[in-house]
């Protein structure tokens, strides 16, 4: 991690939502999700938090060496979102606490605010985080 990552530090992030990412496409397997309506699903939103959080942090990291991880999520899904419109998604990094990173965010689809919350995330080494990995990957074959 380079001096650079510090508490206070902001981005912003955009992603015009693909029919993809709707409710029906979260779990392809589920006909329940199938049924449901067009909007976007709260799963991928969430992962569209993480990944604007991944993006305001990589300048600050050795990348791909230094990567991290999502160990907590406390997101609202305030409003439904269509295909077609562009999500923007506001990330403050409030605390650097050792190699955990506490973030506030919000998310805005140009209409409505359809998302706000905490996230945690915990920087890792990918190579050693990859090689416990495979270790457990073994105790299940």
């Amino acid at each position: 991690m380079k001096d650079t990552l510090r508490s206070g530090l902001t981005f912003q992030f955009q992603f015009k939502l693909p029919p993809t990412k709707m409710v029906p496409h979260l779990y392809p397997e589920s006909e329940m999700f199938q049924e449901m309506p067009q909007v976007l699903a709260t799963g991928f939103m969430v992962g569209l938090m993480e990944w604007a959080c991944i993006e305001a942090i990589r300048p600050h990291l050795d990348w791909p060496r230094e990567q991290s991880l999502g160990t907590m999520v406390n997101f609202t899904h305030l409003a439904a979102t269509p295909p077609g419109l562009t999500v923007t998604v506001d990330v403050r990094l409030d605390q650097v606490e050792g190699r955990k990173l506490r973030f506030t965010l919000s998310a805005h689809d140009g209409i409505d605010t359809i998302a706000e919350g905490t996230h945690e995330r915990f920087l890792i080494d990918a190579a050693r985080f990859n090689a416990k990995v495979i270790e457990k990957s073994r105790q299940v074959s």
